[in-house]
């Protein structure tokens, strides 16, 4: 099995451009001022002048915790997610531990375990400047269903998405090789159906039970699902065949392993399809978001402007303007 760099891509699915570290002694941390970092090297410790606002929401199921800070007057989120243990560590983890007893009942003995500190990570994500978009995204928040109709998408949704800064420089950056071009995994460089596939941020590629890469298409002018007609079924075909044979060769996972969908709403305005293994329940994989790649196919074949029409079902925070929108509307 052949695992791709393990270099750390600090990227946030909705942010306004890639995120890179930045050492915390500098006067601005976007991604222009900050150092590189080699694939498992050291880093300026940039969150040495890190001060904490508040906790948006943590997670001791999932083990992470999101925070509100600053760095320099520079608003920040970071995002610490402690790192999934490997078979492959198991025994140094065994064998050079620091145990202490916390109680001992017959054959039931419960240990607090201290592994060896580089057995003991845990993956840092830092976004910084952080707009107040990124702390609404991470902020824990009531959920709404809305039910789009084709009629809401065009009269609400669209209107919305076209008054909204939503930047995908970063997208462009990755397709035109500025950026993360030694990450990528597959291309196909067709301008109709082609597209790359590298690994997704939440991937540590240490291990392959929550693998995840995301295929992202080199046509600019498809934002959605909702775009897509049966004139997009040869792109949707590629990725999907090519998507999976890729993943086959590199890491060894069969098609047969991988979930292969969209997000409606997506996280950021351009065509991007998510392949995760089916071990790893990840984020936006439920059937209020998620859209298997080859559902969104068969219904293209049997209509071919099926998502112009089909009302979709999908979740808002609270604080989401585009929920404002429905409730002017009356629609929620």
């Amino acid at each position: 099995m052949k695992m791709a760099d393990t270099g750390k891509r600090e990227v946030c699915e909705d942010a306004d451009e890639t995120c890179k570290p930045t050492a915390a002694k500098l006067p601005k941390c976007g991604a222009e001022n900050q150092p590189d970092c080699d694939g498992g090297g050291e880093c300026a410790n940039v969150l040495s002048g890190f001060e904490v606002k508040s906790v948006l929401r943590d997670s001791a199921r999932d083990k992470t915790i999101f925070i509100h800070g600053t760095v320099e007057d520079q608003e920040a989120v970071v995002i610490l997610e402690k790192t999934p243990m490997r078979q492959d560590d198991l025994a140094e983890i065994f064998q050079e531990c620091r145990l202490k007893l916390q109680m001992k009942n017959d054959i039931y003995s419960t240990y607090q375990l201290q592994p060896p500190a580089h057995l003991n990570e845990i993956k840092t994500t830092v976004i910084c400047p952080a707009t107040q978009k990124h702390v609404k995204k991470y902020l824990s928040q009531e959920m709404f269903l809305v039910e789009e109709t084709g009629e809401d998408y065009l009269s609400t949704t669209l209107p919305y998405i076209e008054s909204q800064s939503f930047s995908v420089q970063w997208v462009y950056n990755i397709l035109e090789k500025k950026a993360e071009a030694d990450r990528i995994v597959f291309e196909d460089p067709d301008p109709d159906t082609g597209f790359v596939l590298l690994p997704d941020f939440k991937w540590d590629q240490k291990q392959l039970y929550d693998l995840y890469l995301i295929a992202i298409v080199h046509r600019r002018n498809i934002k959605s699902l909702r775009d897509l007609t049966s004139d997009h079924l040869p792109l949707l075909r590629n990725i999907s065949k090519k998507g999976k044979e890729s993943i086959q060769k590199q890491y060894g996972m069969p098609a047969c392993k991988l979930r292969v969908y969209l997000h409606y709403q997506p996280s950021y305005y351009h065509l991007h399809v998510h392949f995760t293994s089916l071990n790893y329940d990840a984020p936006g994989c439920g059937v209020e978001r998620a859209h298997l790649l080859t559902d969104v196919i068969m219904n293209l074949e049997a209509d071919p402007q099926y998502y112009q029409n089909r009302t979709i079902t999908y979740t808002l925070r609270a604080d989401d303007n585009l929920l404002l929108r429905f409730r002017e509307a009356g629609r929620c």
